[in-house]
C-alpha cells in the first residue's frame, strides 16, 4: 500500500468522522478516543498500560483497578459500537468514493465452490481492486514467547490473571529442536508424564523452536521430538519455588521447508463488528496480492452466536480472489446482543474438524473479535487450542474494540499456546469505539494491513 494514499485517505477520514459526528444523535458529539491521524508505520509507541519489566512489579493495584473499569464498560461499548456500525459502514462507502469509485464488487448466493476449481490469485478486470483504498485501521503487536520474563513477571505479581477460560500459558517448555546444528522446522516435539501419557504436542517453527504447556499441578517428566528424548520436571505449584525445566533442545532426524501457505479468516459479524467486516471486504484483495506466490489459499469463516440468524458459516480453502471477495460481501454486521460470542463453536468447525489444513502447508489462522467466548466451553477451547498447536496451524487473535481484560488476556493466552503473535487494533486511525490498550511492554503502531501481511510472508521465509 503506498504511503502517499494513507496519508490522503487520513485527511479524508478525520474530515469526514468529524462531520458524521456532528451531524448524528441531533448534533450529540461522538468520541472515539483516539486521535485522527495515522502514525508512521513503524512509530514506537509508550502508552499507560505499556509497563517495563520494572514497572510491571510494582503496577498490579492500579492496572487492576483499570482492568475493572475497562470490564465495567465492556457491555456499554459493545451496545454502543452496535449502534453505530450501520455509520460506520456508511462511512466507509463515503471514503472510497471521496477518492474514486472502487470496481463492483459481484455476489452470489450459496456456499463457496470446491477447490478444484481454483483459479490464479492475481485478479483480472473482473475482480475487486481497492488500488490502496482499503479502510484504514492501526494495530499494535506483541509476543509474549519472545517476552517471557516480562509476560511471567506480570502473572506472578498479580498484574494479569490466570486461567481464563481454561487457559493458563505460564507453565512453558521452550524447546529448540535443530539438526546438524540448523533450526529443524515443521518437527512434532511431545510433552509426556512420567507414565507415558500425552500432556502437549507443538510442531516447531521456522527458527526451530516449539513450546509445550501444561496445567498447574501437572507433572512434565520429557520431552521427545522422534528418537531424540530429553527428562524435565515442572514448577512448582505455587509458582514461588523451583522453576522446573524451562529450556531443552533435540536434535532431529529431519527438517522441512513447506512450499504452500494456507491463510485462514475468521471473523466475528455481529452487531459491533462493522469496522472490522467493512475493513476486510475492502482490503482483502490488497493483502492476497501482497502475499502471492502462487502457492497460497484461503478460507474466509464467520460466526455470530445462539438465536442468531447462523452461529457458524465455514467455507473451504480456495486460492480464487472473487470467490473469497463474494464470500466476504455477503457479510453484515447484525445479531449477538450479550457480551460472550460462539468463539468455542468457530474453533470447533474451523480447527478441531477441519480436515483441509495440510500437512504440506504453512498455516495462519486470523480470529478477528471484540468479545470472549461463553463460559461454559472450555473444553471445546482447549481442543481447538491443543489441535492448532499440534498441527502448526498459528491462530492469531486480532482483538477489536469493545474487548475486555478477560478477551485480552484469552488472545494472549491462545497466541502463545499455537506460537503466533498478539494482535490488537488502536485508536490511532481514530476510526469506531475506544480500544482497551493490552498490559505489555512498547509497541509501534502500524497498518493492520502490514501486519496481516508481515505475519504470513514471516511463516514462509
Amino acid at each position: 500500500m503506498k504511503k502517499m494514499d494513507i496519508r490522503k485517505i487520513t485527511a479524508m477520514t478525520a474530515a469526514l468522522v468529524m462531520s458524521l459526528s456532528m451531524a448524528s444523535c441531533g448534533g450529540t458529539e461522538k468520541t472515539s478516543g483516539g486521535s485522527n491521524g495515522v502514525k508512521d508505520s513503524g512509530t514506537s509507541k509508550s502508552t499507560k498500560g505499556a509497563l517495563t519489566s520494572d514497572e510491571a512489579i510494582t503496577a498490579p493495584e492500579t492496572v487492576e483497578a483499570e482492568a475493572s473499569d475497562d470490564a465495567d464498560r465492556a457491555g456499554d461499548m459493545k451496545e454502543a459500537k452496535a449502534a453505530t456500525a450501520d455509520a460506520d459502514i456508511g462511512f466507509v462507502e463515503m471514503a472510497t468514493a471521496a477518492d474514486g469509485a472502487m470496481s463492483d464488487f459481484g455476489s452470489a448466493d450459496g456456499a463457496s465452490p470446491a477447490a478444484d476449481g481454483d483459479i490464479e490469485i492475481a485478479p483480472d478486470v473482473s475482480e475487486p481492486t481497492n488500488d490502496g483504498k482499503a479502510f484504514v485501521l492501526t494495530a499494535g503487536e506483541w509476543n509474549d514467547n519472545n517476552n517471557w520474563g516480562f509476560f511471567t513477571n506480570l502473572a506472578k505479581n498479580g498484574t494479569i490473571n490466570f486461567p481464563v477460560f481454561g487457559f493458563d500459558p505460564t507453565h512453558r517448555i521452550a524447546v529448540t529442536v535443530t539438526k546438524d546444528g540448523e533450526p529443524a522446522r515443521e518437527q512434532l516435539v511431545e510433552l509426556l508424564d512420567s507414565d507415558g501419557n500425552l500432556i502437549w504436542m507443538a510442531k516447531s517453527d521456522k527458527n526451530g523452536m516449539a513450546y509445550v504447556f501444561y496445567k498447574n499441578g501437572m507433572k512434565p517428566a520429557k520431552v521427545r521430538c522422534g528418537e531424540s528424548v530429553k527428562e524435565v520436571t515442572g514448577d512448582s505449584n505455587d509458582g514461588q519455588g523451583d522453576a522446573g525445566t524451562t529450556e531443552v533442545t533435540l536434535e532431529a532426524m529431519d527438517s522441512k521447508k513447506l512450499d504452500d501457505t494456507q491463510v485462514m479468516f475468521i471473523l466475528d459479524t455481529t452487531g459491533s463488528m462493522g469496522d472490522e467486516i467493512a475493513y476486510l471486504q475492502m482490503d482483502f484483495a490488497s493483502i492476497a496480492e501482497d502475499v502471492d506466490d502462487g502457492h497460497t489459499t484461503f478460507s474466509v469463516n464467520f460466526y455470530r452466536d445462539e438465536g442468531d440468524d447462523y452461529v457458524t458459516k465455514c467455507n473451504r480453502f480456495t486460492n480464487n480472489v472473487k470467490v473469497i471477495q463474494d464470500d466476504l460481501n455477503r457479510e453484515s454486521a447484525t445479531g449477538g446482543g450479550d457480551f460472550p460470542e460462539a468463539v468455542a463453536e468457530i474453533l470447533e468447525k474451523t480447527i478441531t474438524n477441519n480436515d483441509e489444513w495440510s500437512e504440506s502447508a504453512n498455516k495462519i489462522a486470523f480470529l478477528i473479535f471484540d468479545a470472549p467466548p461463553h463460559d461454559d466451553k472450555e473444553e471445546q477451547l482447549e481442543a481447538a487450542v491443543k489441535t492448532a498447536a499440534a498441527k502448526g496451524i498459528h491462530l492469531v487473535p486480532v482483538v477489536s474494540s469493545g474487548a475486555d481484560r478477560d478477551t485480552e488476556l484469552f488472545g494472549r493466552a491462545i497466541a502463545a499456546e499455537t506460537n503466533s503473535n498478539y494482535i490488537f487494533l488502536t485508536d490511532d486511525s481514530g476510526v469506531g469505539d475506544s480500544h482497551l490498550e493490552p498490559i505489555i511492554g512498547d509497541y509501534k503502531v502500524e497498518l493492520l494491513h502490514d501486519i496481516i501481511v508481515r505475519n504470513i510472508k514471516d511463516l514462509r521465509d
